[in-house]
């Protein structure tokens, strides 16, 4: 899966434009950073910071930076076309758990460490014409700067090439995946959220009317950008969008966080030694719409109503729906039922037959189980209880949903009053850069500046609190639940082998 790299480049150029036809006063902006969609990467040739630094402000950045690329496309998180090198490099640390103890993660597809490596093994002539390679937050982040710039730190643990415990690139992941040549390609080590970069390019004074003594700091990814606009420690988010995210933000502490092969821990943007603990599915919203498509006439409310009518635990069915290959478990697809623990058959109707049963709760329960079952063994050791859910996406308007949400996960849920958070979490970085500058505070705390200052994200609602006794109900489920999963992913490695 890839994406024009141009197709960025003219969303920027009508982006601004639209801003400027608005009355946007760029003049009065004090700092730029933004979020983007982690993974992705973009490959810059010699020509890239001539360009940069030279840019006409008569034309537009499409007309002048497609020549810059040494690859005219960019591969995206849903690229799954990399397993061959995944395995490669957990091979060269001494396997998946080694390389997940080094980067926070064990290799995945979308990562841009085997995607680089890709690269690197098929396309040799292409890997040499590239001088640089940037993330799209950090690509995007060059662009305002007219020089490329270094890659945001919590961005930088999506790659497998960073050390998580050091925010330093890793030398034997470097080499694994790009050869001797790749640590120059990555434009320096990798920075903390809130650092002055420089200030913007006279691009952007000239055709806009920026200041000239803007700031830019780093662009981060839309999952830690999120994290910045919403939460405390203590808090999760949950993105109900397209895939399913849960994050949790972890503070600085004497214990490390667990680091799984089922799991991603991130290094914080604000919070130098903090750290974000991340499950993420692919199979979220697609397989809710797919049910809803299928059993209820494409009707939410239809779909919701189901929910409503069927009780807690689903009178014992349990059903999978893996419409793509998963990330969580790793690899297993395809459609599996259970009543009370027993396989059924694909041709079975007795959930159908069932007046107490839902196909709408079913889906929703086994993916809220999913996390429920390891959410505890990512958090540190001596972690306090998280003490509430903050739920973004598309179905953080479905108050059936949301309440499930929260009997499982036996947490109050909230939602925030904008739905961008990750935008909102880009404009924080940009004013916390700047707020430290001003002041002369380099070690000032992101919290210091939520503190002091208005406008400064979290406006929050609390909507619904978990019902003792239905939680009491899903806590019992856990271990029937794991029972049930273990025999998917057994499926799946049998029909592998086979």
């Amino acid at each position: 899966m890839v994406c024009p790299v141009v197709v960025w480049l003219e969303s920027v150029d009508i982006c601004m434009q639209r801003l400027k036809e608005a009355g946007a006063e760029f003049g009065r902006v004090l700092g730029v950073s933004g979020a983007a969609q982690q993974h992705g990467s973009v490959y810059w040739n010699s020509r890239a910071t001539s360009l940069l630094a030279s840019l006409d402000p008569a034309k537009s950045l499409e007309d002048q930076l497609e020549d810059a690329l040494s690859l005219p496309h960019a591969p995206l998180w849903q690229d799954s076309s990399t397993t061959a090198e995944c395995r490669a490099l957990e091979a060269e640390v001494g396997g998946p758990q080694n390389l997940a103890d080094t980067t926070g993660s064990r290799a995945y597809e979308r990562f841009t460490g085997p995607q680089i490596k890709r690269l690197f093994d098929y396309q040799p002539d292409d890997y040499a014409n590239t001088s640089y390679i940037s993330l799209i937050s950090s690509f995007v982040a060059s662009i305002f700067l007219g020089k490329i710039a270094p890659i945001e730190i919590a961005d930088a643990s999506g790659m497998n090439l960073m050390n998580i415990e050091t925010g330093k690139w890793d030398e034997k992941l470097l080499k694994a995946c790009g050869g001797d040549s790749l640590r120059g390609k990555l434009g320096g080590e990798p920075v903390s959220g809130g650092t002055v970069l420089g200030t913007v390019s006279k691009y952007w004074v000239e055709r806009y009317g920026f200041n000239e003594d803007c700031i830019v700091a780093p662009f981060t990814g839309d999952n830690p950008s999120s994290i910045v606009s919403l939460s405390n420690p203590g808090d999760a988010i949950l993105s109900l969008g397209t895939s399913t995210t849960l994050l949790v933000s972890i503070p600085p502490s004497d214990s490390h966080p667990v680091y799984m092969t089922t799991s991603h821990i991130l290094a914080h943007p604000t919070t130098p030694g903090g750290y974000i603990a991340m499950l993420c599915y692919k199979n979220g919203d697609l397989a809710r719409k797919a049910i809803r498509d299928r059993h209820y006439s494409g009707d939410w409310a239809a779909f919701d109503e189901s929910i409503q009518k069927s009780p807690p635990g689903n009178d014992g069915y349990l059903e999978f729906y893996f419409l793509h290959k998963e990330i969580i478990p790793d690899g297993v697809i395809g459609e599996y039922a259970f009543k009370n623990g027993k396989l059924l058959a694909e041709n079975d109707t007795a959930l159908t037959s069932s007046g107490a049963a839902s196909y709408a709760r079913a889906v929703c329960e086994s993916q809220l189980l999913s996390i429920k079952s390891r959410l505890a063994h990512i958090l540190p050791h001596a972690s306090e209880p998280l003490h509430r859910c903050i739920v973004t996406g598309g179905a953080s308007n479905n108050l059936t949903i949301l309440q499930m949400v929260a009997d499982v996960l036996n947490m109050p849920v909230y939602i925030a009053t904008t739905s961008a958070s990750a935008t909102l979490g880009g404009a924080l970085l940009a004013k916390y850069a700047w707020w430290k500058q001003a002041r002369d505070a380099p070690e000032a705390s992101f919290e210091e500046m939520r503190k002091e200052s208005t406008g400064s994200g979290k406006d929050l609602k609390k909507v619904v609190d978990p019902r003792e006794g239905v939680t009491k109900i899903y806590d019992a489920l856990l271990d029937p639940y794991q029972e049930c999963e273990d025999i998917v992913i057994s499926m799946n490695q049998s029909s592998t082998d086979s």
